[in-house]
């Protein structure tokens, strides 16, 4: 049986405990029914982690001994960051959820041109709160100890004006460009540091994206001849990345 894990960002290389905060101490007390005495492990969201006792266990008010460092799931050595089209319903809930699962460093949604989320939708930003829960649900369950920055949704050209240093992708659908790159002329190109992963919404790329991504030197890359759904592509698209840059 595998050994529960839980999120605590206050944890510190040189902690001798550590109190879960609200929603992860619920989570050991109400829904696994842990007590006083079992054995877990914690993890800090940028690396950590550590076999832990728990010693005190009430509702949402629990707290660890820390005990000993525990080696997390291998981070890919490509620093990823997936830039995603806001996709409608739940959809972008499971691109952010495989996306953690398959190692990203960040995820960075877009409002694009064919959207078909209002920019007004994100003015809570309960959205963002929710996108952010599934990152950590998600490196949970696949055992890493980095949790990925789910940042608040921007504009194309905003993401593009950032400083980025690595190589830049633009998935784009069959027919989209001519002289788009296979994943055989990406695995000549070697492993980058980094890479910056833009995956279109449903209705695609604009014609004037398309350009804007040449313009801020990003690649054009095509997954094959078949038309992949939005909410598919950066499962599969990471999926065969990191196959070509060995991190699989």
């Amino acid at each position: 049986m595998l050994t529960p894990r839980f999120y605590a960002p206050a944890l510190r290389p040189d902690s001798g405990s550590v109190a879960l905060p609200v929603e992860e101490a619920l989570h050991l007390t109400r829904v696994l029914r842990l007590g006083v005495g079992a054995i877990v492990h914690v993890f800090d969201g940028e690396g950590h982690e550590y076999r832990a006792r728990v010693v005190h266990a009430e509702r949402a008010d629990v707290r660890l001994d820390v005990e000993a460092p525990v080696e997390p799931a291998p981070e890919p050595r490509v620093r990823v960051t997936l830039a995603q089209a806001v996709v409608k319903g739940d959809k972008m809930d499971d691109c952010i959820r495989d996306a953690a699962m398959l190692g990203v460093a960040a995820v960075q949604p877009l409002l694009t041109e064919r959207t078909e989320v209002p920019e007004s939708a994100f003015a809570t930003g309960g959205r963002l709160e929710r996108w952010s829960r599934i990152a950590i649900s998600s490196v949970k369950q696949c055992g890493r100890a980095v949790v990925p920055v789910v940042s608040a949704p921007e504009s194309l050209d905003a993401c593009l004006r950032r400083g980025f240093s690595g190589l830049r992708i633009m998935l784009a659908e069959p027919g989209a460009a001519d002289d788009a790159m296979t994943g055989e002329a990406l695995r000549a190109l070697g492993p980058p540091a980094a890479a910056l992963v833009l995956v279109g919404p449903e209705g695609g790329w604009a014609p004037e994206e398309v350009a804007m991504a040449r313009g801020a030197g990003c690649r054009l890359v095509t997954l094959g001849q078949r038309t992949l759904r939005a909410d598919a592509v950066p499962l599969i698209a990471l999926g065969v990345l990191q196959f070509l840059w060995g991190d699989l």
